[in-house]
């Protein structure tokens, strides 16, 4: 994949040479077995199984979960490649959400359960959901009104799910359901992983109409009756999960600033291009003031990005990172990086409208991220409480 004005000039501190050596092999992967079923992806609503276990094979599939769990060995770098360059090229896929499920198990899963599923989750023959949302409860985790019932050694759950991300194809999902009716909402809350194979109760919703990113399956869940043994609560006692969400946020927050940054440079890389090469009044657009001085500005802010991602990846990996910043990376990064392909868009004229052009594809799958992993509008609160 040819490197942009972006990439070339500069080279984050946290990617060694061995990180970049499986950049090379992710990014390859990408642009061989991904790109050309893209369209196809798009029209099913969904990537084809095989894909995950490809992806496995390469090691594009929990690079940083131990090797005694089947992962790749690797540290937080290594995830943020796969990250980066499925948003460099432009492929919503989820496997950054198999790595989310994957840390929750090695936090609060017992020893055989983190041999039982981690494994098959790297290999991609088990993919994971994470299954918070519901129709009245989304960045407001307590109003969650799932339900889960003890009876005996198994928790019977009742409840609905939306917007859940792999959800088609999961064969672990893990969920959140409320196991105390009565006292503090956030005592209330529990995490189940729930093994959907041939489980009476369990249903999956047709892929919902997404504006964007339609190569990935996001469905809506529901759970009539639905039995899980006792002992696949998550941590061992209930009343834990609302604890458990949001020590596992920060992770699920920085993987959304990288794709953000990955985006926004994708973004300028292609208008660059473009701009070069479309004539207007006699010449390239690029020639023209507006033009040069919009792009100087995109180009800026996705250098002043990266830099403050690369800070944030630098910390998270030395175990330094706070929540607050994490949250500013989520905030600023999002909101930077779709003003900066809204931009881009623009620059495009009517071309950027159309969906054969890949930037109004970027911007139609960007959109959400300023929604993932908490609404914008949730981690400025959570900003200010540090005040």
């Amino acid at each position: 994949m040819a490197a942009n004005v972006l990439t070339t000039a500069h080279r984050s501190s946290w990617a060694t040479d061995d990180v970049e050596a499986f950049r090379q092999t992710v990014a390859r992967f990408i642009e061989k077995e991904m790109v050309p079923r893209q369209a196809s992806w798009r029209r099913q609503h969904r990537p084809d199984p095989e894909a995950w276990t490809a992806a496995g094979a390469v090691g594009m599939l929990l690079p940083d979960v131990p090797e005694d769990y089947g992962g790749g060995g690797g540290s937080f770098a290594h995830q943020a490649i796969v990250s980066e360059e499925l948003a460099r090229a432009g492929v919503p896929f989820g496997a950054s959400l198999q790595s989310i499920v994957a840390h929750y198990l090695l936090a609060y899963a017992t020893e055989e359960q983190r041999l039982r599923w981690l494994p098959p989750m790297a290999r991609g023959e088990l993919v994971a959901a994470i299954a918070m949302t519901e129709p009245e409860a989304g960045s407001d985790l307590q109003g969650l009104r799932t339900t889960a019932r003890r009876e005996g050694d198994e928790y019977v759950l009742n409840g609905s799910k939306t917007f859940i991300t792999n959800a088609a194809g999961a064969g672990l999902v893990c969920v959140a359901a409320r196991t105390k009716a009565s006292g503090p909402a956030f005592r209330g809350i529990s995490l189940f992983a729930l093994e959907t194979k041939d489980r009476p109760g369990y249903r999956v919703g047709l892929p919902l109409e997404k504006v964007g990113m339609h190569e990935v399956d996001t469905c809506e869940l529901s759970f009539q009756d639905v039995r899980v043994p006792a002992a696949h609560l998550l941590g061992g006692a209930e009343g834990r999960g609302l604890g458990q969400m949001l020590e596992r946020l920060s992770y699920e927050r920085l993987t959304v600033a990288i794709a953000a940054v990955a985006t926004a440079e994708r973004a300028v890389d292609l208008t660059t291009r473009h701009v070069k090469a479309r004539q207007a009044f006699g010449k390239p657009l690029l020639e023209l003031q507006n033009t040069r001085f919009v792009l100087a500005e995109c180009l800026t802010e996705a250098r002043v990005g990266r830099v403050f991602l690369d800070h944030c990846i630098e910390r998270f990996i030395a175990g330094t990172l706070d929540d607050t910043t994490t949250a500013m990376a989520k905030y600023w990064l999002t909101e930077r990086q779709f003003r900066t392909v809204d931009a881009c868009v623009q620059m495009h004229g009517g071309y950027g409208y159309m969906t054969d052009y890949p930037i109004a594809r970027l911007w139609a799958d960007t959109r959400a991220l300023r929604i993932y992993a908490g609404a914008n509008e949730v981690t400025k609160e959570l900003i200010a409480c540090s005040l």
